[in-house]
This record gives structure tokens, sequence and C-alpha cells, in this order.
């Protein structure tokens, strides 16, 4: 294959990521503001100069054959790449741009909006786009620039900081612990224990290093996010475990107290990640700056 075919155009590139992205030539023309049959020209350009088929065609569907798939995997990251080197130049002349951070939710609704505006009042100019990730993602894919994990600070081919320890904490209402005193480990098999779907193993972690017989555990009801839980348990529905951290607000205003404080070995804790590559990306270091000295303080 002739050097030309291994670099196709960035319009016709753009029009094959965009259609294998949405699997729709209508909605990648929207988003390229290009028309339907536009984007159908280009990709069907692409097809030919590659002299492969990206796309079988049933009337107005499309869907990614298996090269087509691979292809689109590809160049989604390289243009994600491109775009990425394009704003660090901007950045780099400019002193200020912008930054695509992805977070679990409620750590980021939490701990990290509460602050946030000491940042922009630091950085004027810089712009934070927050995005809320609650399983394992691709960084070159996903378009994010930097992530705030949850784990043990291991991920493959990315840099991390320890920000915030995972310790965690039971949380009870005042008006369940009424009803159900909680003056020990003892006392935790009368009560429901309310789960996080993302951490299943927490509660029985826990139950183990209590010694406490597993088949005396009340297994309650599962949420998505550790925010839904927290308020289930503020609504008396049963008891949580969770990383103080995120309940601090609550236990100012009295909604939720610490039923037991019982210190439980983790090697979790709450991280910044990112790429090598994007360690002196302007925006992320005054980021990464800033929320370790949060973090410390």
């Amino acid at each position: 294959m002739n050097q030309h075919r291994l670099l196709p155009s960035m319009s016709l590139l753009q029009a094959f990521e965009a259609a294998a992205r949405h699997q729709s030539f209508t909605r990648a023309g929207e988003e390229l503001s290009l028309t339907q049959s536009a984007v159908s020209r280009q990709v069907q350009a692409l097809e030919s100069l590659l002299e492969v088929e990206l796309f079988r065609r049933a009337g107005r569907r499309i869907a990614l054959t298996d090269i087509g798939a691979m292809y689109a995997k590809e160049t989604a990251a390289a243009l994600e790449r491109i775009r990425s080197a394009t704003a660090q130049v901007a950045a780099f002349r400019t002193g200020v741009g912008s930054l695509h951070l992805a977070t679990v939710p409620t750590f980021g609704s939490k701990w990290l909006l509460p602050r946030l505006a000491n940042f922009y009042a630091l950085h004027p100019g810089m712009l934070v786009h927050m995005h809320s990730r609650i399983a394992d993602f691709d960084m070159d894919l996903s378009g994010m620039d930097v992530a705030i994990r949850i784990g043990d600070g291991h991920w493959p081919g990315l840099l991390s900081h320890e920000l915030v320890e995972d310790r965690r904490v039971v949380i009870a209402s005042p008006r369940l612990l009424r009803r159900q005193p909680l003056r020990s480990a003892q006392d935790v098999p009368a009560h429901l224990l309310l789960q996080v779907a993302t951490q299943p193993q927490a509660w029985r972690e826990w139950w183990q290093a209590q010694a406490l017989p597993l088949r005396a555990m009340q297994n309650g009801p599962q949420f998505e996010y550790v925010a839904h839980m927290i308020q289930a348990a503020t609504a008396g529905i049963g008891i949580g475990l969770v990383a103080r951290t995120l309940v601090e607000e609550e236990l100012k205003s009295g909604a939720l107290v610490i039923a037991l404080d019982i210190p439980v070995p983790t090697r979790r804790a709450y991280y910044l990640c990112y790429a090598p590559e994007k360690a002196q990306f302007p925006p992320l270091v005054a980021f990464r700056d800033w929320l370790l000295a949060e973090a410390a303080s």
C-alpha cells in the first residue's frame, strides 16, 4: 500500500470516526455540520482508499464490520491524541486552558465541588469539565485528561497521586439508633446493611474483621451510587459503611452520626491519575498542584 493510502485526509477520518461512534451517518453529519449524504460519501471515499468495507449497510442502517471496529478504535484514539496535543500547544501559548476530569460521582459532588471555587479564584481563565465515571475506562479513548479513581494506586500506564484515604465508618440516622441502639459491633447483626454495587465486598470485609458470623448478616438494598446509599441511611432504611470524607456535611448537620468508628486496614484510597505524556500539560499541572495541596490541608 502506498503512503497516500496510509495517511487518509483528516476530513475522511473525522467523518468515519463520528459515524462509527454514532452508528449513524445522519447523527455524524449533525455533529460535523455536514449533510448525511456528505458523510456517506466521505466514508465511501475512505473505504475506496483502503480497499476494505468499514460498514455493513442495510437500508438507512449501518453497522461496523470487524475490520471497521478495529479501525474505529485506533482512529478515535489517534484523533483524540491530536486534539489533546493541539490543546496543550494552545495552553502552553496562553497559560490558560481547559481540563477534562473524570471522577467517581460521590467524591466529585461531596469532596471536590465544595472546594473547586478556590481553584477558579487562583486560576482565572481555566476550566475544569467534570464527567462522572464509576467503572474503569480507557483514558486514551475517553477524551479525559485526568481522573480521580478509587483503588490501590496501581493502574498500568498511569501516574497516580494519593488524595484521601478510604477510611470507612458505620453511619446511621439518629432516629434509627433511637429505635435500635448500636453500641458495639455485636449490635450490628440487628441492622439492615445498605449495599453499594461497586463495593460488593465492603460489608463482608468489615464483618470478617470483627470476627462476626457471616450467617448473621442482614444484607439490605443495593445502590448504584454511594450518594444514594447515604440518602437511604439518612432516611433510616438501614446502616451504611462509607468513607468518612463523603459524609462530613451530613455529620455536621446531624442528619447522620458515626455509629461505629472501628479502623479496618485497607489499601484503598482516592487517587488522581493521568498518562505520563500529560504530566506537563499546564491546566493539569495547575489542577494537580492545587488538588494535592487541598488534600494535604
